[in-house]
C-alpha cells in the first residue's frame, strides 16, 4: 500500500475519532454544534459565485457540506501526513502531534482565513475543547499509519 493511501485511512479513522469525541462532547455538555462549518459553505460558495439555493434546501445544503470540510480536513491531514512520513517509522507520540496539529491548522486556518474565527481571542476553555477532539484525530490517525505501514 502506498504511503497516500495509508495516509488517507489514517485520516479517515483520525475523522472518525474526532467526529466521536465532538459528539460526545455535546452530548454530555448539552452545548449545540458548531456553526462555523456552515457559516464556511456560505462564505465560500459566495466567493466562487455558486447558489446554494433559497431558505431550507440552503439551509440543508449548508448542514450536508459544512461536516464534509471536516471529512476533507481530515483526510488531507492524514494525506500529507503520508507523504512526509512516507515509510519511516515515526515515533507514536511525534506522530500524534504532528497529525494534531496538521487537522488542527487544516480547520481554523481557513476559517481565520474567512473571519470565521480568531484563535489569538480564543479562551483557555476554547482551546482545549478545540484541542482534545484533534488530540484523538492525532492519536487514532497516527496508530493507523502506523499499523498500516
Amino acid at each position: 500500500m502506498d504511503r497516500l493511501t495509508r495516509g488517507l485511512i489514517a485520516g479517515a479513522a483520525g475523522t472518525t475519532a474526532l467526529n466521536v469525541v465532538t459528539y460526545l462532547d455535546m452530548a454530555l455538555r448539552g452545548r449545540p454544534a458548531s456553526s462555523t462549518p456552515d457559516q464556511s459553505v456560505e462564505m465560500i460558495a459566495d466567493a466562487a459565485g455558486v447558489g446554494l439555493g433559497d431558505g431550507e434546501k440552503a439551509e440543508n445544503r449548508k448542514a450536508g457540506l459544512g461536516p464534509m470540510l471536516g471529512f476533507g480536513t481530515g483526510l488531507g491531514a492524514g494525506a500529507v501526513y503520508g507523504a512526509v512520513a512516507g515509510g519511516r517509522s515515526v515515533p507514536k507520540p511525534v506522530a500524534t502531534a504532528a497529525l494534531t496539529v496538521l487537522a488542527m491548522l487544516g480547520s481554523s486556518a481557513p476559517m481565520t482565513a474567512l473571519g470565521l474565527t480568531d484563535p489569538r481571542e480564543w479562551s483557555a476553555a476554547d482551546w482545549l475543547m478545540d484541542a482534545v477532539p484533534h488530540l484523538a484525530y492525532g492519536a487514532v490517525a497516527a496508530g493507523v499509519y502506523d499499523a498500516l505501514n
